[in-house]
């Protein structure tokens, strides 16, 4: 039976040629998902095997916003070297930078570190990562060496002049001259590492109490692990020292970061496999479609087979046998697919600043590929098989061929419309209610509503398709009657074939409802909620120094200047982040609208959001406790509650408290801006000053209130188009399924097409039939996945609204194009198997048939 079945394959090289093209696209995009990332990660994995090098303990704050190591703690490990076990002691004073190119504007690092440290020379330093390979060391205070491939990618070489801005964007500019190159042991991708000599960094990033980062070698004798340990204890009671401070090995510190860009690497592959399996669920139809159509055409071979002796097991074997040949190749091609599309994603991310070594096809990514492919295929095939293996002998004398399983559809209906109800039933309550239980009775019910579509579709897709072909049935007359009633005739194989399109538009619809109601929260909180002319804001999300405010109130057209800070403490063991107004009052330039008290906090105060102040119990006048990142506790009175604010967020304290949690000599930042200009100065005049005021910093933008709506948007428009484009690979399935389903029924129809042609229709009427008949398919398969993406994401953002999603915005434009596409795409996908099918020949199809 291998025989006959690769045989099979052999003679029907058209049919075996789409059936394996299903397949590709399906694993292509696991293949492509597996390898890009695992290359990204490498690439990220080289640039974090540079960090803590030689390091055998290494002692920092236990949060990155928290000021450091206290010179106490450090003092304290200093007196205590021999005892401990320490050999070498080093105070690393750094931190996260920014530094201008060439042309004046950030160096973009794709998200790999960009940090300062102090140069050591080599008798001082611990592990030799950075080395000196031109120029010289850092000596005075204006001073920096930079490493090769951020200087080559920046423009910078020893002599250039250029602006670092210290903690991303948190400082003043300050000017700098490149005095040297450093290189590092291994490739770094984006990093960017400079130095200023140990002073400077000293005076930057300490205020004299706490360092960034202590670094300690052991003793000969003394393990790493056994270090740590010791160091752990000697900084005191080990609940507080692990709330305050990380005690790690420098084998753990490299983990750490690895860990933490693989976190982020492990979210978007599944991302990207949540795609892939939504082109594999879409490709299992198409390849049940096509194994279902290959064995109603094999009916009497197979039946022949039997009649000479083979068991159904071997009818079956001889079914899953194709299968297996065509997952395998479809496999491999789809790897190679994959690869390639691997390679453009990656050579795009490269060109956006994230670091790569070069494509890796892993063993990981040759077995994902494959695998899937063959079991997707054997899964798909297995009904088909277990059909063929029911055919009878008898069927060896039937002139035409029946496909098996052409029964009654009243019991998988009934099941379907059992779901159906159900389905209604989750979606709506769901709806009614918001909070993360609702969503999930909501998906709850988007599943079950998916099933009873695959169940109750193909009773769904005969009267729909009656009608619809009743409308074409003038214009087109007898064509449009013959288009309507090939479409009906096997409503399984029309709705399996449909159903690739109603997936793939489903998802489009919710992504859309999600994506403009998204924009229109936005929109009507910006213009509900901004009273400010202008808002300043950091590029690419980041922070500013809060001395920008200072630099634009000297603009003679600025009246009214607040800045937003941050201030990050924990709130009941949960870390959060507390809005500060500074030099100025918010309600000046935002809506806050008051419930309880004020809401231009002052002193220690607090004011809450109401849905905050509801799950918490809290009350006006009420005391709560807030704990700093130096662990500091400290009573803070509740002088306000006011309605839900995107502008304001769900805290806002008054400057002292502000000045407590975040002391003057740690790295403050604004988040934002806001400017009111004075009465009679147009806005176009106030925006020239304010480019002005801030162009010696090298991280402002300027935004009147429609460009910070747009700038909110556009972010998420990126993410829809990503989606979106992602999504079209289902999309791409769906034609080639369409394109598949109508080439196989030709085959199939081959000798009727033929009795057609000889009676008298022309070729310009079968390519007419087919046309109609895919343009039934695709319309039927588009509105049911439109009808299907209303009912769920309309309940869906309803239950959003607990995370402050205003309202559903639906996007009818976006709808009414997917239907109009969709008939589009009918007739594309029809346009080989129409010229296929008005080239048949009538006499020869009536004698092969």
């Amino acid at each position: 039976m291998r025989k006959v079945s690769t045989r099979s394959l052999a003679s029907h090289k058209l049919r075996l040629v789409l059936t394996v093209f299903s397949v590709v696209l399906g694993t292509s995009f696991v293949a492509a998902a597996v390898i890009f990332t695992s290359t990204v990660s490498n690439a990220f994995n080289a640039i974090f095997d540079n960090v803590a090098q030689g390091v055998s303990v290494e002692v920092s704050a236990a949060d990155r916003d928290a000021p450091g190591v206290p010179v106490e703690l450090v003092t304290k490990l200093r007196d205590s070297k021999a005892q401990l076990g320490i050999d070498k002691l080093v105070e690393n004073y750094g931190g996260p930078v920014t530094v201008a190119d060439s042309s004046g504007k950030a160096i973009q690092t794709g998200g790999a570190p960009s940090v300062a440290s102090a140069y050591l020379p080599p008798d001082q330093a611990i592990g030799d990562s950075m080395k000196l390979v031109e120029g010289r060391a850092p000596t005075a205070e204006n001073e920096i060496t930079i490493n090769r491939t951020a200087a080559d990618k920046a423009g910078l070489h020893v002599g250039s002049k250029t602006k670092v801005v210290l903690g991303t964007g948190v400082s003043d500019p300050i000017d700098v001259i490149v005095v040297g190159i450093t290189d590092l042991s291994s490739s770094t991708g984006g990093y960017v590492g400079i130095q200023f000599d140990q002073q400077t960094a000293k005076d930057y990033f300490s205020d004299g109490d706490y360092v960034a980062v202590v670094d300690m070698t052991a003793v000969p004798g003394v393990s790493d692990t056994e270090l740590r340990d010791r160091v752990h204890a000697a900084l005191g009671d080990a609940t507080k020292v692990d709330e305050l401070y990380k005690v790690r090995t420098g084998d753990q510190v490299r983990d750490d970061e690895k860990a933490a860009i693989g976190d982020f690497l492990t979210i978007f592959r599944y991302i990207l496999l949540a795609f892939a399996a939504i082109g594999l669920l879409v490709g299992t139809f198409i390849i049940y479609n096509t194994f279902s159509m290959i064995v109603a055409q094999r009916n009497r071979e197979l039946a022949l087979l039997r009649a000479i002796g083979a068991s159904r097991r071997d009818v079956s074997r001889s079914v899953l046998t194709e299968a297996l040949l065509v997952g395998v190749l479809g496999g491999v091609i789809g790897l190679g697919l994959g690869a390639a599309i691997a390679a453009g994603m990656l050579a795009f991310t490269k060109s956006q600043g994230l670091p790569s070594n070069g494509i890796e096809i892993g063993v990981a990514a040759i077995a994902s590929a494959v695998f899937v492919g063959v079991i997707v295929t054997m899964l798909s095939a297995w009904i088909p098989a277990r059909r063929a293996s029911r055919i009878p002998p008898v069927e060896a004398m039937r002139e035409s061929a029946v496909e098996p399983g052409a029964g009654s559809l009243r019991k998988r209906t009934l099941i379907g419309a059992i779901l159906g109800v159900l389905a209604v039933a989750a979606l709506v309550i769901g709806g009614l209610g918001e909070g993360g239980t609702r969503a999930l009775i909501v998906a709850i019910g988007a599943l079950l509503a998916v099933v009873a579509i695959v169940l109750g579709a193909p009773a769904l897709s005969q009267p729909f398709v009656s009608v619809l072909g009743g409308l074409f049935e003038k214009p087109f007359g007898t064509v449009g009657r013959l288009a309507r009633t090939n479409a009906v005739r096997n409503p399984r194989r029309s709705a399996a074939t449909a159903f690739a399109l109603t997936l793939g538009l489903m998802l489009v619809v919710v992504i859309g409802i999600l994506g403009t109601s998204f924009k229109g929260t936005v929109n009507s909180a910006v213009d509900k909620g901004v009273k400010a002319d202008y808002v300043v804001s950091g590029t690419n999300g980041g922070n500013m120094p809060l001395g920008i405010a200072d630099a634009i109130r000297k603009a003679p057209g600025a009246q009214t200047v607040v800045t937003q800070a941050f201030a990050v403490a924990k709130i009941g063991g949960e870390q959060t982040y507390l809005t500060a107004a500074i030099g100025g009052k918010f309600s000046d330039v935002a809506t806050i609208t008051p419930i309880d008290g004020v809401v231009d906090v002052t002193g220690d105060g607090m004011a809450v959001d109401e849905r905050t102040a509801s799950d918490r119990g809290w009350k006006l006048g009420e005391t709560v406790t807030v704990t700093s990142l130096t662990g500091d506790e400290i009573a803070v009175p509740i002088v306000g509650v006011y309605e839900s604010s995107e502008m304001a967020g769900t805290y806002m304290i008054g400057d002292d408290l502000y000045d407590k949690l975040v002391p003057v000599e740690s790295m403050r930042s604004a988040q934002f801006v806001w400017v009111k200009g004075r009465p009679g100065v147009s806005l176009g005049d106030l925006r020239t000053q304010l480019e002005d005021a801030t162009a010696p910093y090298l991280i402002a933008q300027i935004q009147d209130r429609e460009e910070f709506k747009n700038s909110i948007s556009s972010n998420i428009d990126q993410m829809m188009v990503t989606l979106y484009a992602l999504l079209g690979l289902s999309l791409v399935i769906a034609v080639l399924g369409i394109i598949n389903t109508l080439a196989l029924s030709v085959v199939e129809r081959k000798r009727e097409i033929g009795m057609l042609r000889a009676i008298g229709m022309a070729r310009a009427q079968v390519r007419r039939s087919i046309y109609l008949e895919s343009t039934y398919i695709a319309v039927f398969g588009a509105l049911l996945g439109a009808v299907l993406g209303l009912a769920i994401g309309i309940p869906l953002v309803r239950t959003l609204a607990y995370w402050g999603l205003e309202g559903v915005v639906i996007p009818w434009s976006l709808i009414g194009g997917t239907l109009v596409g969709a008939a589009v795409v009918g007739v594309i996908a029809a346009l080989w198997p129409a010229v296929t099918a008005a080239r048949t020949r009538p006499l020869e199809a009536i004698v092969e048939g």
